[in-house]
């Protein structure tokens, strides 16, 4: 039998916020794809980090660029500007922040599942991990 599944970003099943962020899940064939919408100023050593409790995101990403520039830096020192139109691949271990005043939209088909995730009987976010 065919499947034909179709999911919205306008009506995501789920929605994780975060300072100067957030994250609009849908799944689709039992996948989680992520839009994150990271506003000027966001960091994530600054505004992910003290809730991961990890020395830098440890969540691999596989993401389209809509809009925005964003700067990466891997914990072994490379370092890359994204900006919109581009398709990037980060490991785990690296920082990431938005540059200029235009916020950042990504699709991420891989490291979004767990970011920002609330902790199992906690009100507050959780981390990439």
């Amino acid at each position: 039998m065919a499947t034909l599944e179709v999911k919205s970003f306008g009506a995501p099943d789920e929605v994780r916020t975060f300072e100067k962020g957030r994250v609009e899940l849908v799944k689709v064939g039992g996948v989680a794809i992520g839009r994150a919408i990271l506003e000027p100023g966001w960091k994530w050593s600054t505004h992910v980090k003290p809730i991961a409790k990890t020395k830098s995101c440890e969540a691999p990403h596989f993401q389209y660029q809509l809009s925005g520039t964003m700067k990466v830096v891997m914990d072994d020192g490379t370092t890359r500007e994204c900006k919109a139109g581009d398709v990037s691949r980060l490991s785990s271990g690296h920082d990431a922040w938005v540059v200029g005043n235009e916020p950042v939209v990504v699709v991420d088909f891989q490291g979004m599942a767990d970011y920002a995730k609330p902790a199992s009987g906690q009100g507050q976010a959780v981390g990439a991990r």
